[in-house]
């Protein structure tokens, strides 16, 4: 049985993945510092705390599990947090990637899967964003992951290293058989503040932003369910494993979804109206952001099967009212303001 180290695998996305490496046979060993993740989502394999910024933990991390690879999510990742603390976005983001190689180098691993976004790309030219697309950043967060690719990939010619990075779009949903949850304290993402708005545990929900170049003036994503972004990653893992050449992915449906559609389908999926504050545009947010994720079809067989947005809405909905904790901890009346990536 393979050992492969997650960072962040305590948080939303690496719960997912760790759940889905032990189903495939592989046994997931968390690293988290637990500052956005959550132990009780760590069930599937060992839990180390730890920072990535702490070269030594890491090592020891490495010492004493030995992975056979790496699956990279620790990072902080909100859009608006990098505009007002782009330091502590640069210093985590790539500073904490560079501890994470290096450690890897002292203990001959040299298979990483790296999460990307598709912030990446700034503001397309084209719709939908292919992987040659130019990648000019428009937010801190975005120009941090560019960064941490441009590092992977001089790091891989000169170390002799196997290298998968995932572009990926709006994750959201939550585990279909409900053992994991979208969990963030405070919560910025669209789709649970939505649900808490509906059903009375939270603020009404804050858009910004109705005069966008769209269809409805709401800014358009690509939301792919987080259980179709962990199976990507296990499959990006095994074609690396099989000895196939590194690859630079986007993960996403390929569809574009308002905010406002999204809020549609928020109140039909569990029949309840999502009070709404309208505010003006957030710096950093491009208007739409769409994959083209042929190529992740092609190469790893990638093919979104839980990225229906109801679907995703309904997965969500029924953990978060499982998930006590998970519920916005907002006084009534002050808005939530909604992230999208």
């Amino acid at each position: 049985m393979e050992t492969v180290l997650v960072t962040g695998g305590a948080g939303f996305i690496g719960s997912h993945t760790c759940k889905t490496l032990a189903a495939h046979g592989f046994l997931p060993v968390a690293f988290d510092d637990l500052s956005r993740g959550h132990a009780d989502f760590v069930r599937w394999g060992p839990l180390v705390q730890g920072d990535i910024l702490d070269l030594a933990a890491l090592n020891a991390a490495f010492e004493r599990h030995r992975p056979g690879a790496v699956i990279h999510f620790a990072a902080l990742a909100y859009v608006g947090e990098s505009m007002s603390r782009p330091l502590a976005y640069y210093r985590i983001n790539v500073a904490g990637l560079v501890n994470v190689i290096e450690a890897m180098l002292r203990y001959a691993t040299r298979t990483i899967v790296f999460s990307s976004s598709c912030a990446t790309y700034g503001i397309p030219d084209r719709q939908p964003i292919v992987e040659n697309a130019p990648q000019r950043p428009i937010n801190p967060y975005g120009q941090s992951k560019l960064v941490g690719e441009q590092i992977l990939t001089h790091a891989r010619s000169a170390e002799d290293l196997r290298v998968a990075i995932l572009r990926y779009f709006n994750a959201a949903g939550a585990d279909p058989e409900g053992e994991l949850v979208e969990r963030h304290n405070p919560e910025t993402h669209l789709i649970p503040l939505a649900i808490d708005a509906a059903t009375g545990h939270g603020p009404p929900l804050q858009i910004f932003g109705t005069d966008y170049p769209t269809a409805d003036g709401t800014c358009e994503r690509d939301f792919v369910h987080v259980s179709d972004l962990a199976a990507a990653h296990v499959e990006a893992l095994r074609h690396l494993n099989a000895g196939n050449s590194s690859l630079t992915l986007n993960l996403g449906t390929g569809k574009a979804t308002s905010i406002r559609s999204v809020i549609n389908a928020v109140e039909r999926v569990i029949n309840q109206v999502v009070p709404l504050v309208h505010a003006a545009r957030r710096a950093g947010d491009p208007p739409v952001l769409v994959a083209d994720a042929s190529l992740a079809h092609d190469l790893i067989g990638f093919q979104p099967r839980l990225s229906y947005i109801d679907t995703i809405v309904e997965t969500a909905w029924r953990a978060r009212m499982r998930d006590d904790r998970g519920k916005a901890k907002s006084a009534k009346g002050r808005p939530a303001s909604s992230s999208v990536r």
